[in-house]
């Protein structure tokens, strides 16, 4: 799994990905971001790979947010 920086021009690819998004609700956002995983994920191809990245970005996550119960 590469973990360096390894888009040429991150910056634009962002704005480009913003840009595909813009204008599309909830819903609709979150079916794009996975056919786009798909589409990546797919050009990846190694199922070793994905799996790590699966992990690694699931342990990046930021816990939910406990709610606070106060008598």
């Amino acid at each position: 799994m590469i973990t360096t920086p390894n888009i040429p021009d991150p910056d634009a690819f962002y704005a480009a990905l913003l840009e595909a998004q813009d204008g599309l609700d909830a819903a609709a956002t979150a079916d794009f971001q996975a056919r786009l995983l798909f589409l990546l994920a797919n050009q990846c191809g190694a199922q070793d790979v994905l799996l790590e990245c699966i992990a690694a970005a699931r342990d990046s996550a930021e816990p939910a947010p406990t709610k606070n119960h106060t008598p």
